[in-house]
C-alpha cells in the first residue's frame, strides 16, 4: 500500500499507534494473523499490479472500488468489501475511498475463497472494522484486541458473495476486447463487430467466447455495461446514468440493474 509512514515505534519495539497509510511491506513481519492496515487515496488514484503474501479483506466505508485480475474484474460499491486470495496479482482504482483492509496469514483462513470475492458488510462487521483500524500492528492478543480479530474471521467467514463481477477470457485477444469494452462501455458494439476485430466469423467468435467465459458476448457486455453503472451513480441520478449507458428509459436501466444484483440503482445513486 501506498501513503505516508506509519508512527515510528516505541520502546521495547511496540509501536506507537494504529497502522494508517503505511506499505504492507513494513508490518507484514509482525506476528499477527490478522493485520488491520487503513489507507486513504485520492480521487481517481490507481494501486497498479502488485501482490500480497497474505489473503486482504478490502473494505471502501465511501467511493467505489475496481479490482482487476488475470480472471476477472470486479466492481466493490461503498459499504462493501472484497475478498482477495494470498498471492493474487490484482489491480485496483479508488474512486474516492478511504479503506481498511485486513491482511490474514493464508493459513489461518483455509476457507478464503479461490478468486476474488464482493461481499457485503453488515452492521456489526462495519463496527469490528472500526475497532480494528485503532490496532498497533503488534496488538494484544490475550485482551480485548485479540478477540476482536478472532471475531473479525468468524464475520468474515459467514459472509454471502455479491454478482459485481464479470469474468475475463483467459486468451489475449479476447481479454484485450473485454478490457477494452470495461474502459468505455457502448451500447450499440455488436458480435459481429468483435469478431470482425480478432479475425473470426460472427458464430465461431461466440463459441469461443462462451467457452471462456460460460456465458455469450453480449449478456456479458450487458453485465459489464451495469457495472459500469455502479460508479457513475455516485455522481449523477438514475435516469442520466440510463442515458449515458444507452438504456431506452430509466425504467428499463432500473429493471436490468435490480436483476443482476439484487437491489435497486436508486440504492447506489448520489443525494439530492
Amino acid at each position: 500500500m501506498v501513503g505516508a509512514i506509519v508512527s515510528c515505534p516505541g520502546q521495547g519495539g511496540r509501536y506507537g499507534g494504529p497502522v494508517r497509510n503505511v506499505p504492507l511491506a513494513e508490518v507484514d513481519h509482525v506476528g499477527r494473523a490478522v493485520l488491520p492496515v487503513g489507507t486513504d487515496y485520492p480521487p481517481g488514484h490507481l494501486l497498479d499490479w502488485h501482490e500480497h503474501r497474505r489473503a486482504q479483506f478490502l473494505y471502501g466505508a465511501t467511493g467505489v472500488m475496481v479490482v482487476d485480475t488475470a480472471q476477472g474484474n470486479w466492481t466493490v460499491p461503498p459499504e462493501r468489501a472484497v475478498l482477495i486470495p494470498a498471492a493474487t496479482r490484482h489491480r485496483v482504482r479508488m474512486l474516492e475511498v478511504s479503506t481498511r483492509s485486513l491482511y490474514v496469514e493464508p493459513g489461518a483462513v483455509p476457507w478464503w475463497p479461490a478468486t476474488c470475492t464482493v461481499v457485503d458488510v453488515p452492521p456489526l462487521l462495519r463496527e469490528l472494522l472500526a475497532a480494528a483500524a485503532a490496532f498497533g500492528p503488534d496488538y494484544d492478543l490475550a485482551g480485548r484486541e485479540g478477540a476482536v480479530a478472532a471475531l473479525l474471521l468468524h464475520e468474515i467467514a459467514a459472509l454471502a458473495p455479491l454478482p459485481f463481477h464479470v469474468g475475463i477470457p483467459a486468451s489475449a485477444d479476447l481479454a484485450g476486447l473485454c478490457r477494452a469494452y470495461l474502459a468505455e462501455p457502448d451500447a450499440g458494439t455488436t458480435n459481429r463487430e468483435w469478431a470482425g476485430l480478432v479475425a473470426m466469423s460472427e458464430r465461431a467468435f461466440t463459441r469461443r467466447f462462451r467457452a471462456e467465459t460460460g456465458e455469450s458476448p453480449a449478456v456479458w457486455r450487458g453485465r459489464a455495461r451495469l457495472l459500469a453503472a455502479v460508479p457513475l451513480l455516485r455522481t449523477a441520478q438514475v435516469g442520466e446514468v440510463a442515458g449515458r449507458l444507452g438504456y431506452a428509459s430509466p425504467a428499463a436501466f432500473t429493471a436490468a440493474f435490480t436483476r443482476a444484483f439484487g437491489a435497486p440503482p436508486s440504492r447506489f445513486t448520489a443525494r439530492p
